[in-house]
């Protein structure tokens, strides 16, 4: 009886619910939009030619702005799936498709590029992986901390200047994003909307572990204190001191996420 059962279980099939829901409106709404702008430019045809002409000209424009958009989302998707399969095979000691997707993924970045011929002699997933994070993983760590620390004095002199904390939420939201996209693009990804959506959901459980740590600390160094002066240049530099740690950490989380190897 059991394995019966079993049997009839169907595999899921990768869509969620919100997938299938936003593919079908988005066919819904490309599509008709689609049939009432062909109808449209035929019948401006049929006012005049030279009206025709123009009209099919601004439709095929603004679809083909919506199709380089919708291939830049899916080529960014592509890169992250690329990403993934990648840190699968290393995961579990394939070395033909770790040794394919690294090849692949050197070609695209140029700081591994020098590389390639190491990894195309390499022939276990040991080697491939001392290669990877001697050269160039080592290499994109050291930068991806440059453009966390670049990023953290931002934040740093943001918070020491705002008068308000929402502002300050927004500034370090915004440069955020930002940061996990330039690093990224280290990477040789190119995450669009819905790419830097996906790696943001990558890295936000450890920025957020790490904000419970900070608002503790925080509130410590602010009971710390009784002179309301003291208490409000300290409670600023703790402030100041939390955004730098969150943005540094949000570097090394965001690096990690992009890594094709998965880190031990």
């Amino acid at each position: 009886m059991a394995p019966s059962a079993a049997a009839r279980v169907r595999p899921a099939t990768g869509w969620s619910t919100l997938g299938l829901l936003g593919a079908g409106a988005g066919v819904l709404v490309l599509g008709l939009s689609a049939l009432e702008a062909a109808n449209f430019v035929a019948a401006q045809f049929a006012r005049a030619t030279w009206l025709g002409v123009l009209t099919l000209g601004v439709a095929g424009a603004g679809y083909g702005l919506i199709g380089a958009a919708l291939w830049r989302e899916l080529r960014g998707l592509a890169g992250l799936r690329s990403v993934d399969r990648a840190r699968a095979a290393f995961a579990r000691g394939d070395h033909v498709t770790a040794r394919e997707e690294a090849l692949r993924w050197a070609a695209e970045v140029p700081v591994a590029q020098s590389v390639l011929p190491a990894l195309r002699a390499s022939n276990d997933p040991d080697s491939l992986r001392a290669i990877l994070e001697a050269g160039p993983l080592a290499a994109l760590d050291a930068q991806a901390q440059a453009l966390g620390r670049a990023a953290a004095l931002q934040a740093f002199a943001v918070t020491a200047i705002s008068p308000s904390a929402g502002l300050d939420a927004l500034v370090f939201a915004w440069r955020g994003v930002r940061l996990v996209r330039q690093i990224a693009a280290l990477h040789g990804l190119r995450p669009g909307i819905a790419g830097t959506v996906a790696l943001l959901r990558r890295t936000l459980l450890d920025a957020a572990t790490v904000a419970a740590t900070d608002v503790a600390v925080d509130t410590a160094a602010r009971a710390l204190l009784t002179n309301p002066l003291l208490t409000k240049f300290a409670g600023e530099a703790a402030t100041g001191a939390v955004a730098v740690r969150r943005m540094l950490r949000l570097a090394r989380a965001a690096s990690e996420a992009c890594r094709i190897v998965p880190p031990r």
